[in-house]
C-alpha cells in the first residue's frame, strides 16, 4: 500500500493527520529522542536493542549460493585429482557437475533445507540433505543411461564426487548449526517486534508467536493506547512500555523490525489513528488475524511462523535490496571520487584562496530513521556569517555567500564531499535530500508544514534524488515547493529499484544545468 493511498485513506476515515513536531501531545511521535512521557523501561531497553541483524533471507541466500558453488568446485577438483592425465576435462564433465549441483540445490530448496528452522535442526536436516544429494545423482545417472553416454564417465569420479560431496555438505551443515546456535543466542536473527494492543487478544498472540519455532520473533514490549485502568502493566510476561507516541520515540532509538497490532479489524478509527503516527517509521507493520472471526483465503495472509497476519506496511528496503543498494553506493562512490578528484582538489583550492576559513563545512542533518548525521560540504559562506542550523534559507544575492560559494552552490559542486558520507555509510548516492535541522519554508519548520514529513526518512538520504531531477531543487521558500519535494521523495521510496537509482544518477548532470532556484 503506497504512502499516498494511506494518507488519503486516513483523510477519508476522518482520522487525525500525521503528528507534527509542534504539537505538544505528539511531540514524541516525530522527535528523534524519546518524549517526556516515555516510561523508564522503554528508555532502559532502547540501547540494548541497537545494532544490525543478519536477516534469515540473506543468510539462506548465502548458504544456498555457497553450497552450490562448493559442490561445483569439488566436482572439478575431484575430476582433476582422479583423472588427471587420463581423461581430460571436457563438456560432458562440465555439464554433469553443473547438473548435479543445480539439482541438489533445487532438492534442498524443496525440502525446506534453507529455512532458519532447518539451520537449527541438525539430524533432520542432514537426513534431508543426504536424500536430496542422492536424488540429484540418481536423476543425472538415469539421464546418462537413457542418453547412452554413461560409458563416457569415470565410475571412480562419480563415486568420489558423491562421497566427497556428501561429506562436504554434512560438515558444512554442522558448522552452520554451530554458527546459527551461537548467533541465535546473541539475537542476530531476531525480528524485534513490538505488540500494539493489550488484553486477552495480545496474550493469545504472544503465546502463539513464542510457540512457533520458525517465526524468529523477539518481543521487546507491549504498547497500548488505552489508559492504565484498562490496560495491565504486564502482558503474557512482557512489560507495557507506553502508548503509541512512546512507540514512535522508542523506534527512533532502538532498532525494531516489526509492529503487530492485536486490535480487532472492526476498530477502524482506532487503528487508523495509530497508523497515522506509525507509518513514518521504516518498519514492517502487520495486523494480527489470529483472533479475528473473519476468515479469508490462506493466500490473503502472510505468516509469522504459524500465526496469520495482514500486511499493512512494508519497510521500503529489506534483505537483499539493502545489500544491493549499499554495494552499488560504495562501488559508484569510490569510482566517482577517483574520477572527480581533480575537480574536488580545484574546488578546495578555490575555496581556500577565496576567503578565510576551512575548506570543508560540516552540518548536522536528519538521516535514516531520524538519526542525526554529520554531512560534509565545501564551505560556501563566510565563516563569521555561517548558519550551521540553516535557520535562514540562502536567497538570491545572499551576502553571506562568498563569490566562490555562489558558483559551487549553483553547480552543486559544494556537495561533492558527500561522497565521503556515502563511503562512511550514513548517506546514499540517491535518496531524499537531507535537510538541515532548522530549515524552514514560509518561516515554518519543514515538519510543521507537511504532514508525514519524516516518512521521507524511511531510507537513507541521498546526494541527489527524484525531486532534484524533476525540478524541485534549491530554495524552498514556500510550503507548496516543500510539499512537492516531499511528494517526489515519497514516490521514490515507494518505487525504489536499482534501475531507478541509475536513471536518477544519469539524469542528474542535466538537471544541474537548471540553476534558477539554486543560490
Amino acid at each position: 500500500m503506497s504512502a499516498f493511498g494511506v494518507r488519503d485513506l486516513l483523510d477519508a476515515a476522518g482520522a487525525p493527520g500525521i503528528a507534527k513536531q509542534g504539537n505538544p501531545e505528539d511531540q514524541g511521535a516525530l522527535a528523534s529522542g524519546p518524549p517526556a512521557s516515555a516510561q523508564p523501561p522503554a528508555e532502559a531497553l532502547a540501547p540494548v536493542l541497537k545494532g544490525p541483524t543478519l536477516t534469515p533471507v540473506v543468510l539462506a541466500g548465502c548458504v544456498r549460493g555457497l553450497e552450490i558453488l562448493s559442490l561445483v568446485v569439488l566436482g572439478f577438483a575431484i575430476q582433476e585429482i582422479t583423472l588427471r592425465g587420463v581423461v581430460p576435462l571436457g563438456w560432458p564433465y562440465v555439464v554433469a557437475i553443473l547438473a548435479i549441483a543445480g539439482l541438489a540445490g533445487a532438492a534442498f530448496q524443496m525440502g525446506g533445507c534453507y529455512r532458519i528452522a532447518a539451520f537449527r535442526s541438525l539430524a533432520k536436516t542432514i537426513a534431508k540433505i543426504a536424500f536430496g544429494w542422492s536424488l540429484a545423482f540418481l536423476v543425472v545417472a538415469t539421464a546418462m543411461v537413457l542418453a547412452k553416454v554413461a560409458d563416457h564417465y569415470s565410475r571412480v569420479w562419480l563415486a568420489s564426487f558423491y562421497a566427497g560431496g556428501l561429506g562436504l555438505l554434512i560438515l558444512g551443515r554442522v558448522a552452520l548449526f554451530v554458527f546459527t546456535s551461537v548467533q541465535m543466542r546473541k539475537g542476530l536473527f531476531d525480528r524485534r517486534t513490538a505488540i500494539v494492543g493489550g488484553g486477552p487478544a495480545a496474550e493469545e498472540l504472544i503465546r502463539s508467536l513464542e510457540a512457533s519455532a520458525d517465526s524468529s520473533i523477539r518481543i521487546v514490549g507491549v504498547f497500548d493506547d488505552r489508559g492504565d485502568n484498562r490496560s495491565t502493566d504486564v502482558v503474557a510476561g512482557h512489560p507495557k512500555l507506553g502508548n503509541v507516541n512512546d512507540l514512535v520515540a522508542y523506534a527512533r532509538r532502538a532498532r525494531i523490525d516489526l509492529i503487530v497490532f492485536t486490535i480487532p479489524i472492526s476498530a477502524e478509527t482506532r487503528i487508523l489513528q495509530m497508523l497515522a503516527k506509525l507509518w513514518v517509521l521504516p518498519i514492517d507493520i502487520r495486523l494480527s488475524a489470529h483472533a479475528t472471526k473473519l476468515r479469508l483465503r490462506p493466500r490473503a495472509y502472510s505468516y509469522l511462523g504459524a500465526v496469520p497476519v495482514l500486511d499493512v506496511f512494508d519497510k521500503p528496503l529489506a534483505d537483499w535490496d539493502v545489500i544491493l543498494k549499499n554495494v552499488f553506493d560504495k562501488v559508484v562512490a569510490t569510482l566517482a571520487l577517483i574520477a572527480l578528484s581533480p575537480v574536488m582538489l580545484g574546488v578546495a583550492l578555490a575555496v581556500k584562496l577565496g576567503s578565510k576559513g576551512p575548506v570543508l563545512f560540516k552540518q548536522k542533518r536528519y538521516g535514516f530513521n531520524n538519526e542525526l548525521i554529520e554531512v560534509f560540504k565545501f564551505r560556501s559562506m563566510y565563516v563569521d556569517l555561517g548558519d550551521a542550523g540553516a535557520a535562514k534559507l540562502v536567497t538570491k544575492g545572499d551576502p553571506r555567500v562568498t563569490p566562490v560559494g555562489r558558483f559551487i552552490r549553483k553547480t552543486s559542486l559544494d556537495e561533492l564531499p558527500q561522497l565521503f558520507n556515502v563511503l562512511k555509510g550514513n548517506l546514499s548516492l540517491v535518496g531524499p535530500r537531507p535537510h538541515a535541522l532548522q530549515a524552514k519554508a514560509a518561516n515554518t519548520l519543514y515538519d510543521q508544514v507537511v504532514d508525514g514529513y519524516f516518512a521521507r526518512h524511511k531510507v537513507k538520504p541521498g546526494i541527489t534524488g527524484w525531486a532534484q531531477i524533476n525540478g524541485w531543487r534549491g530554495e524552498t521558500d514556500t510550503s507548496e515547493k516543500l510539499q512537492r519535494r516531499v511528494e517526489h521523495d515519497l514516490y521514490y521510496i515507494e518505487n525504489w529499484s536499482i534501475l531507478l537509482d541509475i536513471q536518477i544518477l544519469a539524469t542528474t548532470p542535466f538537471a544541474l544545468m537548471k540553476t534558477e532556484n539554486a543560490y
